[in-house]
């Protein structure tokens, strides 16, 4: 417990109506949330504004109120602190409530559009297996060490951040690994953060449902960099046209990776086979059991950020030779008579692309390739025709199904993916999903590569605001059983 002023020490104020010195025992931007002696946070939204529910919270027993307006009424006993930006006030004051916890840890975080998960969690096996204890933020799952917490977002909140990574430093730990969405940036969850590092992917169109433009997406993106101290270290991909662009106003010490150019670590595909790809990495080469160039580099911002951390070269080569792939990342089932089923979360053009480049890459003349794919309601619909003329490029048979629909009619969803595609395209649509994944198996021929695209890790189906389960890779086993195996 700490009181309110402490919490306040770094924060910009405008007004305090109150007592300072109220003791704060919880921090909570959820009115629901609310209990006795926490400080509220009034955070305006996106779908509501958060100084709606001060009265709610004030009922509840706050004793405390972060707001950007004062309310007209104002309890005895209650604290009121008027700030110009209650969401950043909310990332300065968790960090003091949870006495900074990544100052304690060595904390990287990567941003871009595709490969966040996978780096991340490859440097959290990588550490872990090299004997050091670790944390990691990710899409798919947050961990302290052994244990495991389900995601909520690929981002926490800026009080669920702190609160993990004090558990993190409690536990021990001396490395976190975070994703650091375009979302959680803009809303600055991660403010307050203490990075010793950061990682810049690449960048490709989406989420401009919320960023509204390409331009705006970018500035997201690179504000993270902007914001990184001295001393920090910035690894960008220069092989991504805006790689430079990322680290033109940071701070950190700019570092670089290439698969095509000079760059401070650099990496070259050897071989590429079904189980695996050999590697050139820093001059050495290696055998690793990932599969495709977005692995590569993948691989070798791993390679780099762990040389940067300070561990051993020799070392980090030896056990990346060891990782596996990431659930619902290339994920590759495969059935008794040869046909191979793709499961991969692929979701925006160009990670469909280049999933389906390295498949390509991989498969022979006589092999089809049949691609599941579709897009997710309420979010980026600008990307949907550019899906459906992909899988339609490359496919033998492309498939057009349901993501997640959320509150669209799957349907519409379908009727724009479609629409920009050629007269006498071939294509399918069904919507039910199942049904999709089912019509690809029975049409696969032995030896056939199935592609099933966009959901990955997901085992669930979002449809309205209800979550329904549903997990590809059960779903293609099931259909595997059904028509493959029971048919020998």
């Amino acid at each position: 417990m700490k009181t309110l002023s402490e919490l306040l020490e770094n924060t910009p104020v405008e007004a305090i109506w109150g007592d300072p010195q109220v003791a704060v025992g919880s921090l909570v931007y959820d009115s629901r949330a609310a209990a006795a002696g926490c400080c509220f946070f009034a955070v305006p939204g996106t779908q509501c504004d958060g100084h709606a529910f001060i009265g709610a919270a004030v009922t509840a027993g706050a004793a405390a109120v972060v707001c950007e307006r004062l309310p007209e009424e104002r309890p005895a006993g209650v604290t009121f602190v008027v700030v110009k930006d209650s969401q950043g006030a909310m990332a300065d004051m968790a960090a003091a409530f949870y006495d900074h916890p990544s100052r304690e840890l060595k904390l990287v975080g990567i941003t871009g559009t595709n490969g966040k998960t996978t780096t991340v969690t490859l440097l959290f096996d990588l550490v872990r297996a090299m004997g050091y204890r670790a944390g990691l933020i990710s899409t798919v799952v947050y961990r302290i060490e052994e244990r495991t917490l389900p995601a909520t977002h690929t981002t926490p909140d800026s009080i669920r951040l702190n609160a993990l990574m004090r558990e993190m430093a409690d536990a021990g730990c001396e490395f976190c690994f975070m994703e650091c969405s375009s979302h959680a940036i803009v809303q600055e969850r991660t403010r307050g953060l203490d990075f010793a590092g950061g990682i810049f992917s690449n960048i490709t169109h989406d989420h401009l449902d919320y960023h509204k433009t390409f331009a705006e997406y970018i500035r997201a993106k690179k504000l993270f960099f902007d914001h990184l101290p001295k001393g920090a270290f910035a690894l960008t991909n220069t092989d991504d046209r805006n790689g430079r662009v990322m680290v033109q106003n940071t701070r950190a010490e700019v570092h670089t990776y290439s698969l095509r150019t000079m760059a401070d670590f650099r990496c070259r595909i050897v071989e590429m086979h079904l189980d695996g790809m050999l590697l050139r990495l820093d001059g050495r080469e290696l055998w690793v059991g990932l599969l495709g160039r977005f692995n590569a580099y993948n691989l070798t911002a791993v390679y780099g950020a762990a040389v940067l951390l300070g561990l051993d070269r020799d070392e980090v080569l030896r056990v990346l030779s060891t990782l596996h792939a990431v659930s619902g990342r290339f994920e590759v089932i495969r059935a008794s008579n040869g046909t191979t089923a793709v499961v991969d979360y692929a979701h925006t053009p160009d990670a469909l692309e280049n999933v389906i480049q390295t498949i390509d890459e991989l498969r022979t003349p006589q092999q089809q390739l049949l691609v599941v794919c579709g897009c997710g309601g309420d979010r980026d619909r600008t990307k949907r025709p550019e899906m459906a003329q992909i899988a339609v490029k490359y496919a033998t048979t492309a498939i057009f199904t349901s993501d997640n629909p959320r509150h669209e009619d799957p349907e519409a969803i379908l009727d724009e993916m479609v629409a920009g595609l050629e007269p006498g395209a071939r294509y399918l649509r069904l919507a039910d999903r199942a049904e999709a994944i089912r019509t690809a198996v029975v049409l696969a021929r032995p030896g056939d590569v199935i592609l099933i695209a966009g959901k990955g890790h997901e085992t669930y189906q979002i449809v309205g605001d209800v979550k329904h389960h549903f997990d590809d890779r059960e779903e293609v086993r099931r259909d595997f059983a059904s028509y493959i195996e029971n048919k020998r």
